[in-house]
């Protein structure tokens, strides 16, 4: 697995046309259309007397931002038309058909609970095994644990793992001396000393889970398509438990499928990765993805942390295909369990993102494996664009003069009518989609449960949405500044937050929040009343990070079918069975913590009585336990 050159282009495979080339117009199209739109109109209101240096900028930001939103819109509406499009015709492909294809099961791990991972490969192994396939697939626990008690953990899980699995899935664990470079080089490493036995490799995360039938259907994919080198699926949130974990499932359940159809509309052979649940051609990934180490101190230089986009554009640039597909089921995942949790994760993904920066210029990628590492980059860029461009709203408000009855007033007013627009039709489509077909009603609890969730979800995104746009931003000073955001360990289950845990991470944010409704007033009261839902958010941080962590409310939210998904009311065998397994290890910790405790201490040492009179008592002599500990 040669680390790649990113100075020269190799030597690549032809990919077959798609005709993609009028989809990308159209997307782009629409975006630039849009961010000139609002740059026009701007444009007129603030050029009354001339333009200064601060409205230009202010125009210059919101045409930037106009034309991510518009990028975002025009990708939300080719995946509603898509779906529309695909129910409509015939049933997909047949997938069925003899699996002749060995294939490796991936779960890398960092000091995770072991619970989580031998649960879900034994589910996922008793799946393929009653499908008659286990014989194909073997499963690697991939360890990069650095806690010993964690690790010793792994090795007995995996040893009853072995022992569940009899007749297949064979089941083996590796865990490095060194974790250099990260995951990519926990999967770097085991694609070096043992990808060759193998023609593909299912890569998961510590919380996949995957269904015997997706896994299989995958594979048979990969089989029909040589030139492909990887297939993503799109993994559905699961295990929810807190009210804010449940807002993410339900909206990543209702949105998320539209979205992901669309970016697979236009994206075509230049799909992406997204690190997990995702099924590689490990030939294709050997020749094409191994990563260089950037010239620099970190943040920017070292290892290549987000390295899942780079290794889809590496894929690209080598001639092979990268597919995104949507309407595959059975793919899961979980999501942080709270606010500070969720800001923890972004923080790392953000310092990887704009990493991204420095391969951009690399020799021989495709224009949309660019525009992918682009949209990467302005996801944790775009928050902090869009205080920048409050701050100078701020300032060159009061110079306007603009009057309640003016022309300039009502483009304003227009201007920000179209942009909330904007980002509220792709929701609305997704909406849309689920209430026009009677079967995704039902599964998301009836028509009016999901109109319910969907109005409290909307109302949850704009009070979170501003406080997460806060901390992304202060994420990106960071980067900026040079510090590295290092390896934490993702919380999946974590507790719930205390008041002090809340205030202390918000304080900042509810101090913020009240001096700038106070500010904005001052300015103007028109200017309070546009930028309420930032201020808003920020005062009300601690109390909303605070109270959407509490499980006794999720708990409560799910006994009334409040943000119900498919997966609630008709759990899949294969989520059924991993549950039944975590509880299982989670009511045998008091014995493992037993057994623990015996081989820290001496053995115990049983030794017979000799008392005289015990003896003339019986005819066999009995043994009393001595114990030493």
């Amino acid at each position: 697995m040669p680390k790649q050159d990113l100075s020269r282009a190799p030597d690549a495979r032809r990919v077959a046309a798609e005709g993609m080339g009028l989809r990308r117009l159209i997307l782009i199209a629409g975006a630039l259309a849009i961010a000139a739109v609002v740059a026009v109109v701007l444009f007129q209101v603030l050029s009354r007397g001339g333009v200064s240096l601060m409205e230009w900028t202010t125009i210059g930001l919101s045409t930037v931002l106009s034309a991510w939103v518009g990028y975002g819109f025009m990708s939300a509406s080719a995946g509603f038309v898509a779906t529309l499009a695909s129910r409509a015709a015939a049933a997909a492909v047949s997938l069925d058909g003899p699996i002749t294809s060995r294939t490796a099961i991936l779960l890398p791990t960092y000091n995770e609970d072991p619970g989580l991972i031998l649960a879900a490969a034994q589910a996922i192994g008793e799946d393929l095994r009653q499908m008659g396939l286990a014989a194909l697939y073997d499963v690697f626990i991939l360890s990069d644990t650095r806690d010993e008690q964690v690790a010793r953990a792994e090795v007995a899980g995996l040893l009853r793992l072995r022992l569940r699995l009899d007749g297949g899935p064979q089941a083996y664990y590796r865990r490095r001396a060194a974790n250099s470079d990260r995951k990519a080089g926990n999967i770097g490493d085991w694609v070096e000393t043992y990808g060759g036995g193998y023609d593909f490799m299912l890569v998961l995360d510590a919380d996949s889970l995957m269904s015997g039938e997706t896994i299989a259907a995958l594979t048979r994919t990969m089989e029909q398509e040589p030139g492909l080198g990887l297939a993503q699926t799109v993994p559905t949130i699961i295990n929810a438990e807190t009210p804010f974990a449940r807002l993410q499932q339900f909206a990543s359940r209702l949105y998320g499928p539209m979205f992901a159809r669309g970016q697979a509309w236009w994206s075509g052979s230049e799909g992406n990765y997204w690190g997990h649940n995702a099924m590689i051609r490990v030939r294709a990934f050997a020749e094409s993805a191994g990563l260089p180490h950037l010239s620099g101190p970190k943040p920017f230089g070292g290892h290549i942390m987000s390295h899942d986009f780079i290794e889809a554009a590496l894929l690209r640039r080598r001639g092979w295909a990268v597919r995104t597909l949507p309407e595959l089921g059975g793919s899961y995942e979980e999501t942080p369990p709270t606010l500070l949790d969720t800001a923890l994760r972004d923080r790392r993904w953000c310092q990887g993102n704009l990493q991204h920066g420095r391969v951009l210029a690399a020799a021989g990628l495709h224009w949309v494996s660019r525009l992918h590492l682009v949209c990467g980059i302005l996801a944790y860029l775009a928050p902090a664009l869009w205080l920048a461009l409050v701050v100078c709203g701020a300032i060159i408000w009061p110079g306007q003069h603009v009057s309640l009855r003016s022309a300039e007033f009502a483009e304003v007013v227009g201007l920000f009518v179209f942009t909330l627009a904007l980002l509220v039709a792709p929701k609305t489509m997704a909406l849309l989609l689920a209430m026009v077909s009677r079967r995704t009603r039902s599964s998301f609890g009836g028509a009016w449960q999901l109109l319910l969730g969907f109005v409290i979800e909307s109302i949850a995104s704009i009070l979170t949405t501003p406080v997460m746009m806060v901390m992304q931003s202060v994420a990106v000073a960071e980067v900026l500044a040079g510090r590295d955001s290092g390896w934490s360990v993702q919380r999946r289950e974590g507790s719930e937050l205390t008041g002090r845990d809340a205030w202390r991470a918000h304080r900042g944010h509810v101090v913020l929040g009240v001096g700038g409704a106070i500010g904005a007033l001052l300015v103007s009261k028109y200017f309070l009343i546009w930028a309420s839902p930032i201020f808003l958010s920020l005062a009300l941080s601690a109390l909303l990070s605070l109270h959407t962590s509490r499980q006794k409310v999720g708990s409560f939210l799910r006994r009334r079918g409040l943000f119900q998904i498919p997966e609630d009311e008709n759990p899949p065998p294969v989520l059924e069975r991993s549950l039944a397994l975590r509880r299982a290890y989670a009511d045998e910790a008091p014995i493992r913590r037993q057994i623990e405790a015996m081989f820290r201490e001496p053995t115990p040492v049983y030794q017979p009585a000799t008392s005289r009179a015990w003896v003339s008592q019986a005819a066999t002599p009995r043994l009393q336990p001595v114990m030493t500990w």
